[in-house]
């Protein structure tokens, strides 16, 4: 039996990330999905035992963490995909960041102004998404990944929240060679492209509005 436990509602949401990292690292891991009527009306007891109120909740065995960032540099360190020294390491945690300031605005838009900011989000976009391509240039000219010569938590991280944005708009990349090839990249590794590709993942919206 799997020794991992990711509870989370049945999306991707802030949980795909972790799954991307357990997949490629060859984890095996419980899936427990909380049904969004159950959590809001108070219905589910975790809610109550939650630290900070939210999901996703992580089981390492009998260690329990939340926060989905704190759950990803945990099995960053796990795994040893968190920097081969110490300016490494500072530069994962840092781009990490810089997805999650990506995210909040990703999910500002998604859940508050959609229907009245789309428009703008997206002709903003590339604003966002040049620092990105930056990094990556900084690193054997994009060839690689964000930052060293192997994988980190960080990278797991924003190859989700580039799917989300090229699922809001497929052209988001065209300007970002590095990053259109980035994607394409670490999606091909063999373990992530099967995850990719299954059912289990494919039947979850990224978010509750998108059906």
């Amino acid at each position: 039996m799997p020794e991992y436990t990711l509870t989370y509602f049945p999306v991707r949401g802030r949980a795909e990330a972790i799954r991307l990292l357990l997949a490629d690292q060859g984890a095996s891991w419980n899936e427990v999905a909380v049904q969004f009527g159950d959590w809001f009306s108070g219905n589910s007891d975790l809610k109550k035992k939650a630290v900070f109120g939210q999901l996703p909740q992580f089981q390492d065995g009998d260690f329990v963490l939340y926060q989905s960032n704190t759950i990803l540099r945990y099995l960053g360190r796990v795994h040893e995909i968190s920097g081969s020294n110490n300016q490494e390491s500072a530069l994962i945690d840092m781009v990490n960041d810089g997805v999650e300031d990506l995210r909040l605005k990703f999910g500002r838009l998604i859940f508050i102004e959609y229907e009245t900011g789309k428009e703008k989000y997206i002709a903003d976009l590339p604003n966002h998404l040049s620092a990105f391509e930056r990094i990556l240039s900084n690193n054997s000219n994009g060839s690689k990944f964000l930052v060293g010569d192997k994988i980190s938590y960080a990278d797991y991280n924003l190859l989700d929240i580039l799917h989300c944005h090229l699922d809001l708009d497929p052209k988001s990349l065209a300007t970002f060679p590095l990053l259109s090839a980035y994607v394409e990249r670490i999606a091909s590794r063999p373990k992530l492209c099967q995850y990719l590709k299954s059912e289990e993942r494919n039947k979850r919206p990224i978010t509750p509005k998108h059906k």
